[in-house]
């Protein structure tokens, strides 16, 4: 079994984070679905799991779709389905994360 880590670092997130708010800010929240994959994409990008590293291919486009959805049916449902898009968001990212190696 080989080994698993990160090997990012705590200037870089925060830098990342840094860029992801202000894309959100300055867009007043529509590209906070681009933020969201920039941020993860670095994450991921700099996980190993038993010696693979991962790869994210989502992009700020396809989950922006995903968002307006999940907006709605918030909206809709008064904010009960609010409780659900934190498992969903994590599903989209699921689904969008491989090995890259």
């Amino acid at each position: 079994m080989e080994n698993s880590y990160f090997d990012g670092g705590l200037l870089q997130l925060i830098g990342w984070r840094i860029l992801g708010a202000l894309v959100t800010i300055l867009t007043l929240g529509i590209c906070f679905p681009w933020a969201v994959c920039m941020v993860y994409g670095w994450e991921t990008r700099h996980t190993v799991i038993n010696g693979h590293r991962l790869g994210f291919d989502g992009n700020g486009a396809q989950l922006f779709g995903n968002w307006i959805k999940w907006l709605l049916l918030t909206i809709v449902t008064l904010g009960i389905y609010g409780f659900w898009v934190g498992i969903a968001l994590k599903k989209w990212k699921t689904k969008h994360t491989f090995m890259a190696n």
